[in-house]
């Protein structure tokens, strides 16, 4: 069970953050789960297992990838653009610029520099990486807007940019090539062939200059870091226990979300959008919770599992449907295991 701790700063309320805007960019090629059931063929047959498995257990029907590594910086870039010009900030205005991407092609330097320099942002922005697994982009929301609220910063771009490709290869390739392997090790990285690439970005302004903007009104927090071996990844592939992945995040999301009970009302927003793990991931949030399942918006069965990435591209087409006065809660889950929630006012 979690052990109930004192909520300190893990509870907090916004006075002057807004969203101004929120963007994608798609990666170009779709990889289906029908072909990567063709690379598995061999495999799949040894083990026994049938093909579609991705596609009936995860819900993932495809995925997207990048055609060559240049493209993941460049499409972080573009994402990044694309924000600013939404939002109407010009590169000038940024104070703050916060890379949220899992991928990363070194360990040095970040890979906020990067795109600080192919965006042109300005000597006086600051720029660094949060990576927290697949919640990185919730929290550098949550950094943003406190910043703006304390006035350390104006403008806030926060970018993010992933990249499977190298996971998936390494997966199939080690998959296919070990006679040993047995279907719990097939299991164990079945969640690397739910993962595809893309791009996001957004940007955090002042909510009193900016009327037009999606007001930020707080959110919660919480973390339950005995499960932080549950998920473990690097570029030579991801393993997950993924029962007590699915059954520890489930309480810990359903923890953080009666903690909130006592500071917000969350049981009757406009839009859910939460961090797309899954069909299964997600049905179970939406049951736990209570949750009309026509206001959880879905991308995992065309995009799969886009890391960090995945909650504000939901969040970006969900836009069209949302209006002035819209309550929309982002959700987010991480490996570690870390949860975090933040409610927008549209």
């Amino acid at each position: 069970m979690l052990q109930k701790r004192s909520e300190g700063n893990t509870t907090f309320h916004h006075r002057n953050a807004a969203l101004l805007s929120v963007a994608e960019v798609e990666a170009p090629l779709v990889l289906t789960s029908k072909d990567l059931d063709k690379r598995l063929a061999d495999a799949l047959k040894r083990l026994k297992l049938p093909s579609g498995l991705l596609q009936r257990v995860a819900g993932v029907k495809a995925r997207r990838n990048w055609r060559s590594d240049d493209e993941v910086r460049a499409g972080t870039v573009e994402a990044g653009r694309r924000a600013l010009e939404a939002a109407g900030v010009s590169t000038e205005d940024i104070s703050v610029m916060i890379n949220t991407s899992v991928t990363r092609e070194h360990l040095e330097p970040s890979v906020a520099v990067g795109v600080h320099h192919e965006l042109g942002l300005p000597s006086s922005a600051m720029n660094f990486d949060i990576t927290n697994a697949c919640l990185g982009f919730v929290n550098a929301m949550t950094l943003a807007a406190t910043m703006i609220d304390a006035g350390q910063a104006r403008y806030v771009l926060i970018v993010n940019g992933e990249d499977a490709r190298k996971v998936q290869d390494a997966t199939v390739e080690r998959i296919n090539a070990l006679e040993e392997v047995s279907r719990q090790d097939f299991m164990t990285e079945f969640a690397s062939l739910t993962l595809g690439c893309g791009a996001a970005a957004a940007v955090i302004g002042p909510a009193d200059e900016h009327p037009e903007g999606h007001r930020i009104v707080g959110g919660v927090t919480r973390a339950a870091t005995q499960h932080h071996e549950l998920c473990v990844g690097d570029h030579r592939g991801m393993f997950t226990d993924a029962r007590g992945l699915l059954d520890g995040g489930l309480e810990l999301v359903m923890n953080a979300w009666e903690d909130a009970k006592k500071h917000f009302s969350w049981q009757s927003m406009d839009a859910y959008v939460t961090h797309q793990v899954s069909q299964l991931h997600t049905s179970s949030i939406i049951k736990a919770a209570k949750l009309d399942k026509k206001k959880v918006p879905v991308t995992y069965p065309e995009l799969g599992n886009v890391g960090p990435a995945s909650l504000p591209i939901t969040l970006a087409r969900e836009a069209k449907n949302l209006v002035t006065g819209s309550r929309v809660l982002c959700m987010g889950v991480g490996s570690g295991l870390n949860t975090a929630m933040v409610e927008i006012e549209w």
